[in-house]
């Protein structure tokens, strides 16, 4: 059914039809119609509650960043079983990100480039809608990230103020320094770079709430190199995080099945959904191996099935986010792995 519902979806704009299908979703639970899709889409079976981070999953699919930035749609996401929503990323000031047209689709690829560029209502706003939502079971986890405007020598300034702005909101924080949109915030990932901000944040994440501080995860690039992986390993063993997100879209281009004059016309911007796969797993599998599966990992990167998710969870992952594979599969994609993994 969905497949035929795509066809016609992707006639259209990709941004412009995602907020409208979001919108619709959004209409149709308010009509009332929320708890039957719950019923529809919600996956349950023996196994799928995980305890990580100290946090209770009820099950481990969750749907990645980028995909609800402003926190507008979590209880329909939640109908439609997903185990956490990642918000964001986030940043102190609002900004409108980069000119459209900024989220081309891959068909033939089964894959997506995005330049989007952290366009988001800004922390103090989004904070507020989520002060406002009534709590549920979903776990949400808050991406955040620094304005464009900001030098990265001041970054760490914008990554407090969204940690401070969302503490009481948020129920895991990611660190993402690793968008390859927003100009050289991917040097933020050197060593020296992310020391100063991790552990700015971990200094004040212990401060709060009379030790019980959040869970703080870093979201990597697929592009590092290994002995860039060896530097994230040491620093969060070192700072304590409380695992990776493995991994952000990539700038690579390698082995695409597209026509490489649509690619170029497309121009920058990071690749996500299947090319994506076997370097996301690898990168996955290296970090648990490194780490004797102390450093938990959010694995990412190519899901669109139950045996892609069985796959990144053998490989070490300990949850597993989706993104593009929900814009391909469709609403039932949370229940389908589900499924499978129970």
């Amino acid at each position: 059914m969905y497949q035929l519902l795509r066809q016609f979806l992707f006639i259209f704009d990709a941004e412009a039809i995602h907020h409208f299908a979001m919108r619709s979703l959004q209409l149709l639970c308010r009509m009332g119609f929320r708890k039957i899709m719950a019923a529809r889409f919600t996956p349950s079976g023996p196994g799928l509650s995980k305890q990580v981070f100290g946090l209770t999953f009820k099950n481990p699919v969750g749907l990645a960043a980028g995909f609800d930035k402003n926190a507008l749609y979590l209880d329909e996401l939640e109908a439609l079983g997903f185990g956490f929503v990642e918000i964001g990323t986030v940043t102190p000031k609002p900004q409108a990100g980069n000119d459209k047209p900024r989220l081309f689709r891959l068909p033939n690829d089964k894959a997506l480039i995005n330049r989007m560029g952290f366009n988001n209502d800004g922390v103090k706003i989004v904070a507020e809608r989520l002060r406002r939502r009534k709590k549920t079971t979903l776990i949400i986890g808050g991406n955040i990230g620094k304005n464009k405007a900001t030098p990265n020598d001041e970054a760490w300034k914008d990554y407090e103020i969204c940690f401070r702005e969302l503490y009481d909101c948020v129920d895991y924080f990611v660190v993402n320094v690793s968008s390859p949109n927003t100009p050289g915030l991917r040097e933020l990932q050197e060593k020296d770079s992310l020391r100063k901000i991790l552990s700015h944040l971990q200094t004040i994440n212990h401060q709060q709430l009379a030790g019980r501080p959040k869970p703080l995860l870093l979201k990597i690039a697929p592009d590092l190199t290994t002995e860039q992986i060896d530097d994230v390993i040491d620093l969060a063993m070192e700072i304590k995080l409380d695992g990776l997100v493995a991994a952000n879209t990539t700038i690579s281009r390698e082995g695409l099945i597209t026509d490489a004059a649509r690619i170029e016309a497309i121009g920058a911007g990071g690749l996500s959904g299947l090319p994506l796969k076997s370097r996301a797993t690898g990168i996955v599998q290296y970090i648990h191996q490194k780490t004797n599966g102390r450093l938990p990992v959010i694995a990412s990167g190519g899901i669109f099935t139950g045996a892609d998710a069985r796959e990144k969870l053998d490989a070490g992952g300990t949850l597993v986010q989706v993104w593009t594979g929900f814009i391909y599969e469709g609403p039932g994609i949370a229940k389908k792995i589900g499924k499978a993994l129970a």
